[in-house]
């Protein structure tokens, strides 16, 4: 079945008085538009898209000044709508309050830009018999028997097509472990304070290139979106008009293979990709990460046999070697402390014993 067409909508941004800044046109409109790039921001300018107070403007480089009223015109994405899926859980514990599932490789969280189907969320719903979530025309219908946590359940803004009925917090699509759903608001709200005070429990485990210098330590840098690359995060520490969030890492050196460790990291915060850029800020990235430099050759030879040997380890793990072995939480309405494990996937144990036997210094 062919998706309905897009329908035209209009953003308007109102640049406050106080605005010093005096960023282009194009950089200003891809912070504010919502999974915008930057190179489509810039062509939908030069196409007329893009009008400051009341005159297109074509030019990119024109810069943004305080009192400017900026319309865009952008195409609406189709309605979204979240039916329940059959797909198999493996669910650790479940009450009337929450679920706790071991969330596999490859599956996204909630739905998204380019993943409409087959997610967290549509598990979840088809699990606990929930009704189906449409949003279209910047209404969102969800009824009463929803059967999770509608406090994300809504677009966050115009054209959203990000909808996270029950969902506390999130995994990388390629990223296993363990999550907790919530199945009521209230639930939700205990939940997310817990996220937000920091008195969570998550424990991660993944393999990293090279050898970290101290057996243990804490990564505390400031994370934000990528200025050259918007699906990447990156470290901003001393970096100048780059605002970003503190991100507090702690890691232990588990164990050494040679030329890789296998590393244990917990969180304090829970910013975007934080393990991931923490790590490959160390210099000692996620083994398979594409996006942070983990899938070549980091530490020594890159030839023959060992090259082989490696090319070998990243089809067989072609993705990051990272995972959420435990979580801990108070428990919404009893307020006892839960704590929850799960094994290691098999790829990722496949590659550590593999690494175990062959990777020597």
């Amino acid at each position: 079945m062919s998706e309905p067409e897009k329908q035209l909508t209009i953003l308007q941004f109102d640049v406050p008085p106080g605005y010093r800044e005096a960023e282009r046109l194009d950089v200003y409109l891809t912070e504010k538009i919502q999974n915008a790039t930057r190179a489509k921001v810039q062509r939908g300018i030069k196409e007329g898209q893009v009008e400051v107070n009341g005159k297109v403007q074509k030019k990119p480089s024109s810069a943004v000044q305080p009192g400017d009223k900026i319309l865009c015109s952008l195409m609406r994405p189709p309605r979204v709508e979240v039916l329940p899926e059959p797909i198999p859980l493996d669910i650790h514990y479940e009450d009337d309050d929450v679920i706790v599932v071991n969330k596999p490789v490859g599956m996204v969280v909630h739905p998204a830009y380019g993943h409409r189907t087959g997610t967290l969320v549509h598990a979840l719903l088809y699990h606990v018999g929930g009704a189906p979530i449409t949003v279209e025309d910047d209404e969102t219908d969800t009824a009463d028997d929803t059967g999770l946590s509608t406090l994300n359940a809504s677009p966050r803004f115009e054209g959203d097509v990000v909808l996270r009925p029950g969902i506390v917090h999130r995994l990388d699509k390629d990223t296993s472990g363990l999550m907790v759903a919530a199945k009521n608001d209230v639930a939700h709200v205990a939940l997310s304070r817990q996220f937000m005070e920091r008195t969570t429990r998550r424990t991660y485990e993944a393999i990293v290139w090279g050898v970290p210098s101290e057996k243990t330590g804490t990564i505390d840098a400031e994370v934000a979106r990528d200025q050259r690359d918007r699906r990447k995060m990156a470290v901003v520490t001393n970096l100048r008009n780059v605002q970003g969030k503190r991100a507090v890492t702690h890691y232990r050196i588990l164990e050494h293979f040679g030329y890789t460790t296998l590393a244990e990291f917990k969180l304090e915060t829970g910013r975007t990709h934080q393990i991931r850029v923490h790590a490959a800020h160390l210099n000692h990235p996620i083994f398979g990460d594409k996006v942070y430099g983990g899938d070549r050759i980091r530490f020594g030879l890159d030839q023959g046999q060992r090259k082989a040997f490696y090319r070998n380890l990243f089809e067989k793990l072609p993705r990051q070697a990272l995972h959420a072995r435990s979580l801990g939480f108070k428990h919404p309405s009893t307020g006892e402390e839960m704590d929850f494990e799960v094994e290691r996937p098999s790829d990722m144990e496949y590659v550590i014993e593999r690494l175990r036997a062959y990777d020597h210094a």
